[in-house]
This record gives structure tokens, C-alpha cells and sequence, in this order.
């Protein structure tokens, strides 16, 4: 029986682990497990819970509860036909086909369980991507970064002290800086003005006593979407009070603030790093495969390591150029798409079938502004050509996103009951995680 091994399970590795256990192991529709299946199906994470990237700045602000909207790998694993192993990957020995598995330890740093290793026969590398500080002093040391639940959970502890000190008049205001005008600085800083507003309905906090300025190095905001829609979401942040800065470089993060390329300082006592990713460092160390200089596994189109066809690479941590010579970017609509290739090509090197190519397709991209709008545009198989969308369709067209990445990974029925949970919750919790 061969052994498929996953290690990272964000939107394209939890989709892949979920169906190829359904194909190898467990049929849900017959809801029984098949005798003799042909290969073992391994996930691997270092955490034990999932949450879709693109909802983190929901957690930073508190409007999505983790706690209780994270998915369970070990209880999704086993209703699901696949295992699943606590861990972080360490080191690759692809001569004898292995990788270690680094210790788990508690939050003392007592070790639970010791380093291990686990056998593959076809390894899939679905570790993301992290923020790129680009080498800029005092960034990782003064910044404050989204790239998982737990640097989420750490902004909103941190948002939640600065709360405190409003209403106990221990100070005056907050001020907020957040670097990037990419999707994520424009949906936290939005959501941020939200929150300020939730926040006064519990509390004493005035209009005004929270200060975020937005910052962005290049002519406008969401660089990735026409500047006509970067412009309106500049318009529509100031109109909710945030001060947007653009074509404006940061060169420097202190304790206290932010200083320029040219020289102004930036006051702020949370300072967010949200401008530009690269994949992990270890990556382009990993027992020679060839990586690019953002540290992505360089794939063929068949998204197989150009270095061992045993190993592929999805989502943000592949260098891939696809079938039309193009490079894919670093989207959950990419992870997603490469997720189903490398299905099927898992499926067809254990079956002895002729492998497929895999060809992005640009769905679009939808940016959150606020509860209920949104900016972006509809591309691909959705529209002919490029339709551009505003405001509460737009807002409708974004929230759906989150439904369809449910519907990957758990069907549709499954799906819709959670959103309606979801939506049940609203009606007798807080509008905004107060802990």
C-alpha cells in the first residue's frame, strides 16, 4: 500500500487530504470504509486546528470567534478516511524517503512528544506562505504579523488591552499602523473601524479614540486589482477615519511607531506587518530541491518538484508556471485549483495513468471593507472577460467565498449546515469576541 503524505494543512492541503481519503479509504455516500484500499493517506500540521487564511483579520478584530469556527484535523481526519499527525516538518532525506518530524512541546517547552519520522512514497509540501519584512530593521522584533491563528489570537490580546486602557482612561487614544494596502492591511484596517464602533456599544469608548493609518509603498491601494477599485477602497477607508498612505516606503520599526523612506515617524503602539509573502526559509534548504528566490519549491507544470517527481508542491509555497506560461500567484483560489491537479495526479502515479497539467484560472479577486461591502472584480469561467463589482454585491459575492471553501472540504450539505450555525450564533453571542 502506498503512502501519501501531505504536511500543511491550509485551504489546498486539507482539500487534498480530505479527498483523496474519500477516494482511497472512506466513501461518504456509502458511508463505509473500503476493504483494501491502495494507499494510506498522511496529513500533516503543526496545529491542531484550521482556519481559512483569508478570515484572520476577522480573528485579529474578534469579529470570528476561533474557538469556535477552527475545524479539528484529528476529528475532520477521521470522519474523512486519512490521518492525521501533530508536528512541524524538520528535515527531508529523499534518498531514503523521509521526513523528520520535529519535537512537540507544551507551552513551557516540556517536550510531549520526541522527533520522529514518517515514510512516503509520494510527499506533497502545502505549507503556505509567510510575510516577507523584506530585511527591514526592526520589523520581526516591533511588528506584529498575520500569518496564523495564533499571531491573530496575539493582535487581539493586544487590541483588547488597548480597549481596556480607553475605558479606564489610562489613555487617550490607540493608533494602529498597519503596513501594506494588499488585502489583508485593507480588510483589517476596515474591520478595525468596525470593531472600535462594537466595542463602544459594550464600552465607554469614544468616537475617534482609535487612530489607524494604513500605509502602502506603491501608487495605490490593492496593487493586484485595477487602480479605479484601489482608489474607491482608499475613498471608503477614509470615510470609515483611516489614514491611508500611499507610494510611501517604510524603512524602519521602533517600539514606539514606524519611520519612513522619507524620515516622517509614524506613532503607533501596534504596528502590523502585512506587506508582501515569501515561503518559510528552511524551504530553499530542503535537501536540495531547486527553490526560487522567494523560497518556493520550483515545480513542472504537473506541479512535481523539478527536482524529484516523487514530491510535489501546491499553493503558496510552489514556484509554478503553468500550462499557458504563466506564473501562478500566491492565491487560496490557486491552492484550491492545484489542490484538485494534484488529486488527480496522485490518483494516476498509483493507478499507472498519464499525469495532467495544471492551467490557473483567475476567478477574481474580492476584498472585505466593511460588514456588508466590498471591492473587486470577476474574471474567468464567472463572467466573459472581467466584471467589476462594488458594494453590497460585491460584499455578497465575498461572503460566499468562505461557503465554497467549506463546501471543499466538507460537501455541500455539510457546508450550508455550518453556515446556518454560523448565523444561528449571531443571534445569541456578542457581535465581537470581548476575550
Amino acid at each position: 500500500m502506498k503512502h501519501i503524505v501531505i504536511v500543511g494543512g491550509g485551504a489546498g492541503g486539507l482539500q487534498l487530504a480530505t479527498k483523496l481519503g474519500h477516494y482511497f479509504n472512506y466513501s461518504p455516500l456509502l458511508k463505509r470504509r473500503r476493504k483494501s484500499p491502495a494507499a494510506q493517506i498522511t496529513l500533516v500540521d503543526k496545529n491542531r486546528t484550521h482556519i481559512w487564511k483569508p478570515l484572520l483579520h476577522q480573528v485579529a478584530t474578534g469579529a470570528l470567534d476561533s474557538s469556535l469556527d477552527a475545524l479539528n484535523y484529528q476529528v475532520h481526519a477521521r470522519a474523512n478516511g486519512f490521518k492525521f499527525e501533530l508536528g512541524s516538518l524538520r528535515q527531508l532525506d529523499r534518498s531514503r524517503q523521509v521526513i523528520e518530524l520535529a519535537p512537540v512541546m507544551d507551552d513551557s517547552g516540556q517536550q510531549l512528544v520526541p522527533a520522529r519520522e514518517l515514510k512516503y512514497d509520494h510527499l506533497v509540501l502545502a505549507l503556505g506562505s509567510q510575510s516577507n519584512d523584506f530585511r527591514t530593521p526592526g520589523v520581526r522584533e516591533h511588528c506584529v504579523f498575520l500569518d496564523s491563528t495564533e499571531q491573530a489570537q496575539r493582535f487581539h490580546r493586544l487590541l483588547l488591552d488597548r480597549f481596556l486602557q480607553l475605558e479606564t482612561h489610562t489613555a487617550e487614544k490607540v493608533q494602529i499602523a498597519i503596513v501594506g494596502g494588499g488585502a489583508t492591511g485593507v480588510e483589517l484596517a476596515a474591520e478595525l473601524m468596525d470593531a472600535t464602533k462594537q466595542m463602544g456599544n459594550y464600552g465607554h469608548i469614544a468616537r475617534g479614540s482609535l487612530e489607524v493609518t494604513l500605509i502602502e509603498a506603491g501608487p495605490h491601494l490593492l496593487p493586484a486589482l485595477p487602480p479605479r477599485l484601489g482608489n474607491n477602497a482608499e475613498r471608503e477607508l477614509t470615510r470609515l477615519g483611516v489614514r491611508v498612505i500611499t507610494g510611501c516606503a517604510v524603512a524602519e520599526a521602533t517600539a514606539d511607531g514606524l519611520t519612513t523612506a522619507s524620515g516622517e515617524k509614524i506613532q503607533a503602539s501596534i504596528r502590523v506587518w502585512a506587506a508582501g509573502v515569501k515561503a518559510a526559509d528552511f524551504l530553499s534548504q530542503l535537501d536540495g530541491l531547486a527553490a526560487n528566490r522567494l523560497n518556493q519549491i520550483e515545480v513542472t507544470s504537473e506541479l512535481q518538484s523539478v527536482t524529484d517527481p516523487k514530491i510535489f508542491a501546491l499553493g503558496d509555497c510552489a514556484g509554478c508556471i503553468d500550462i499557458n506560461e504563466q506564473k501562478v500567484p500566491p492565491r487560496a483560489q490557486a491552492a484550491q485549483q492545484m489542490a484538485g491537479v494534484a488529486e488527480y495526479n496522485l490518483i494516476a502515479m498509483i493507478e499507472g495513468r498519464p499525469l495532467k497539467k495544471f492551467r490557473y484560472r483567475d476567478r477574481g479577486s474580492l476584498v472585505s471593507l466593511s460588514k456588508h461591502t466590498a471591492v473587486g472584480n470577476l474574471m474567468g469561467a464567472l463572467v466573459k472577460g472581467s466584471l467589476t463589482i462594488e458594494g453590497r454585491i460585491a460584499g455578497l459575492a465575498y461572503r460566499s467565498l468562505y461557503r465554497m471553501h467549506l463546501a471543499a472540504v466538507h460537501g455541500w450539505p455539510k457546508a450550508m449546515l455550518i453556515y446556518l450555525v454560523g448565523h444561528a450564533n449571531r443571534f445569541v453571542k456578542p457581535r465581537l469576541k470581548m476575550h
